[in-house]
């Protein structure tokens, strides 16, 4: 089985315990990106990071852009959606259908 983890702050990630997901609370964006890539190291399939910590990080989640795996999603956080993580995902739907099918903006 693939493991899922997610990295935010405390209170964005610990209702994920519940789910049985991995949970890794950080503080700063350094440890967020030395946390992403330890666990994209140790085999993550999936990894949820708040848009947050996310926007901070970009060089170390691009790392991970073009790979199979781990997929790097981004999620609100504490203090709501930024809508970078439906962005993220229309794009990547753009680029590998060649056209916009979930919505316009």
């Amino acid at each position: 089985m693939n493991k899922i983890g997610i990295i935010g702050d405390t209170e964005s990630t610990l209702g994920f315990l519940a789910v049985g997901f991995s949970v890794f609370p950080v503080a700063t964006p350094d440890e967020a990106s030395k946390t992403l890539v330890r666990l994209a190291s140790e085999g993550y399939a999936i990894i949820y990071i708040t848009e947050d910590l996310a926007c901070e990080i970009t060089d170390t989640i691009s790392k991970y852009k073009d790979t199979p795996l781990p997929a790097v999603i981004m999620i609100p956080g504490k203090s709501g959606s930024r809508g970078i993580g439906m962005h993220n995902i229309k794009k990547s739907a753009e680029r590998a259908i060649g056209a916009d099918i979930l919505f316009k903006e």
